[in-house]
């Protein structure tokens, strides 16, 4: 769709090209379809892996499948518009690259748009901040619990505290971790946390594997967990809707992630490269995690395989697999923190000053140190003060998905290739997002009686 664009613009390339809209000086952009999967990957395939479980027991063997691959393909057809979005020929500044989400709705749709979108946007990304700061806590007091079943039996209360502790210890590392410049700086990091989530992945698929052996049945039915209520059916597919929904998208990162690539090839044709082989064994991974948990427990399928302890045993491969989640937390965090970084450079950056530290001179930006120690404060002070506010976020998510994950990248991409309206291309592409959004007001229904809770699971 934009390699053509991008082949016939090629004399205009060069310093031009290498600068952002927001005037930053050339960057070297090194990145291979590898680093932007890593990327990917460490974006995508967060704790929330291990939950799908539960989400496949209340749709079914009928439901939970198909709807884990049908988001999988919302997914792929949301990206793909994106990354055709990340060159584009201004009049005036000729080709441009847009280096971040915002900087592409402002170009293509407007002062107006571009407002809406960064107060969505960064609320978001925030929010995601202080989740990631909760989950890790969650694993973090798992490990104390498994060792604790594995000593007392399985039926010991093992009640323990201290997420206020883990919280802090969670949020230090990420001061430390948030001075990374920007995404062309954190490679290494993301391969290493795609790494632990590939770990943990594995250790959820082969224990739901040895469930199902042990039990000599797969467990589970067609239509999922029965209730007592058709209501509270209704609650529960559309809790089990969000979360799989919730758990693809990436593309509040995507041209982020983009602008870290190396060209030629053209930026779009290896990021769709990228994006596709991602797609793909994040789904696998998802199919294999929640039909062997569903097929393990059936009906009392845990919300979570690890930190629900589904499993007990073996319990140092528990503690392991759960060590796994936070170290995998530590670059996820960084992954959806970054574009509030970048964007706080761009547009407040101060200036920098000389630090002596023993045996050589460092040049530090005060702003950069003193903003994002505060926005890590905050999101830190937040997920200990308001422990359930992951519930909120998942409300607020299922509103600002529609708009942020559909509604923009559709009329960017419209905008950038001058689709005529009421076309079949136009029609179609409106089609698209008039499901997607019914399917995410649909989804909201289970965050807000969550939320307002009007149900207890």
């Amino acid at each position: 769709m934009g390699s053509g664009d991008r082949q016939a613009a090629e004399p205009l390339l060069g310093k031009q090209l290498s600068e952002s809209s927001s005037g930053e000086h050339t960057v070297k952009r090194t990145g291979t379809v590898w680093t932007a999967m890593a990327h990917i990957i460490t974006a995508v395939i967060g704790s929330g892996v291990l939950s799908l479980a539960w989400s496949v027991a209340q749709l079914g063997w009928a439901g939970g499948p198909a709807a884990m691959v049908f988001f999988a393909g919302v997914t792929a057809v949301q990206s793909s518009l994106i990354a055709d979005c990340y060159i584009s020929h201004d009049p005036e500044r000729g080709v441009v690259r847009n280096r971040s989400y915002v900087d592409a709705v402002r170009l293509y749709l407007g002062e107006k748009s571009h407002l809406f979108c960064c107060f969505f946007l960064n609320f978001s990304l925030f929010g995601t901040g202080v989740v990631y700061t909760l989950t890790s806590a969650t694993s973090m007091r798992a490990i104390q619990r498994s060792n604790c079943y594995h000593r007392e039996g399985h039926d010991a209360a093992c009640s323990v505290g201290g997420d206020g502790y883990y919280m802090l210890l969670f949020g230090l590392a990420q001061v430390v971790l948030s001075q990374i410049p920007g995404f062309h700086d954190m490679a290494g990091l993301s391969v290493f946390a795609a790494a632990m989530s590939f770990f943990y992945a594995f250790v959820g698929v082969g224990l739901g594997l040895a469930k199902v052996i042990s039990n000599g049945v797969i467990m589970g039915g067609i239509g999922g967990v029965p209730m007592v209520s058709t209501p509270q059916k209704v609650w529960r597919v559309s809790q089990a809707v969000g979360d799989i929904l919730f758990a693809y998208p990436f593309s509040l990162v995507l041209l982020e992630i983009e602008d870290t690539l190396r060209s030629p090839p053209p930026e779009n044709e290896t990021m769709k490269r990228a994006t596709r082989a991602s797609i793909v064994i994040t789904a696998f991974f998802y199919l294999c995690c929640g039909c062997l948990g569903y097929a393990a427990f059936g009906d009392g399928t845990p919300g979570n395989l690890l930190t629900g302890f589904g499993f007990y045993e073996p319990y140092w491969l528990i503690d392991l697999a759960n060590l796994c989640i936070v170290l995998h937390l530590l670059g996820g965090y960084q992954v959806y923190t970054q574009p509030v970084f970048g964007f706080a450079d761009r547009h407040f950056g101060g200036a920098a000053f000389d630090v002596k530290l023993p045996g050589t001179a460092r040049r530090v930006n005060a702003f950069r140190l003193c903003f994002r120690t505060a926005f890590v404060a905050a999101t830190t002070a937040l997920a200990v003060w308001f422990p359930y506010f992951n519930e909120v976020i998942g409300l607020l998510g299922a509103f600002t998905f529609w708009p942020l994950a559909i509604y923009f990248p559709v009329e960017m991409y419209l905008t950038r290739n001058k689709v005529e309206p009421w076309s079949r291309q136009w029609l179609a592409i409106h089609a698209f997002s008039s499901g997607c959004f019914l399917i995410c007001v649909f989804a909201s229904v289970g965050s807000a009686v969550g939320v307002f809770g009007s149900e207890t699971s």
